[in-house]
């Protein structure tokens, strides 16, 4: 193999894998974290060709890494690169966290869901048991976050999807964990939800999901997956529409990098502060 990761290992080594990786924040993030709970560790971002995701989590493992976060496209490869999986990656098909034992297997989890629900319930008090719930998009984000959703036991879950059958997919998945149904967007004409969440990444291109404005009332939480410096486009487009609660994905960043954390070290780090720490370095001030 003629890829050379040049770990040091007489430290502990952790990255994140992605394509493209660059922007990632996952690198300041555990690096507060492990300041904060005084770990030692190095932490980088390391952009893998997408044909051989396989090959570099292997070499990793072989340089004594510890530990590996997974963002897109990747989540799946790792998903099915893993020995053993948690019940809540199985359950959703996707993997973002991994670690090697002795023999370097590899073992997976998804913090993903977990992390949206700690920013959604505890950072943003955003209560979700009995309340309806559109999620848009039915992609590999969505499976990570259904099961977490649905054990807030909301009212019920709406998936829109402009493939509506990826959404029926979802919901035959998902049937036995809530109420969950799958529609379009023309279908969601004349129905408004309790909290809306955009899981497509259309943010990230300045584009908006084809939904109709009645989804929105007065008292509607919208949170948006993507962050960036600036507020998403989904954000501006909830807030015109009169919604007061609208936030972005950041906090879910940072959460689902706590669990992650957690997962490696068995401690789990403050967020509030490296969530704060973060809105400053990326001059956002909507808070």
């Amino acid at each position: 193999m003629s890829i050379d990761l040049s770990l040091d290992t007489s430290i502990n080594n952790y990255a994140v894998f992605g394509n493209p990786v660059k922007h990632s924040k996952s690198p300041q993030i555990h690096s507060l974290f492990a300041r904060q709970t005084g770990i030692t560790l190095n932490y980088q971002a390391i952009e893998v060709p997408h044909e051989k995701f396989g090959e570099y989590v292997k070499l990793f493992a072989s340089q004594k890494g510890k530990g590996l976060n997974i963002t897109v496209p990747f989540k799946e490869n790792a998903f099915s690169l893993c020995n053993t999986l948690t019940q809540r990656a199985e359950l959703s098909g996707s993997v973002n966290t991994i670690w090697f034992d002795e023999q370097n297997n590899i073992h997976g989890d998804t913090t993903d869901g977990k992390g949206l629900i700690n920013d959604l319930t505890i950072n943003n008090g955003i209560d979700i048991h009995n309340k309806s719930v559109l999620v848009m998009g039915a992609g590999g984000s969505v499976k990570a976050i259904l099961e977490p959703l649905c054990t807030e036991k909301p009212e019920q879950i709406v998936i829109a999807n402009r493939t509506i059958s990826r959404a029926v997919q979802l919901t035959e998945k998902f049937s036995v964990q809530g109420n969950i149904e799958a529609c379009s967007y023309a279908e969601l004409s004349n129905r408004s939800f309790d909290i809306i969440i955009n899981a497509t990444s259309l943010s990230l291109a300045g584009e908006l999901p084809p939904v109709p404005e009645t989804v929105i009332k007065n008292n509607t939480c919208c949170y948006d997956l993507m962050y960036s410096d600036m507020n998403t486009i989904f954000m501006n487009w909830a807030k015109e529409q009169g919604a007061t609660k609208v936030f972005d994905g950041l906090g879910m960043l940072v959460e689902q990098a706590a669990e992650s954390f957690n997962v490696w070290h068995g401690v789990k780090p403050d967020t509030v502060s490296v969530i704060e720490n973060l809105r400053k370095s990326i001059g956002n001030s909507r808070r």
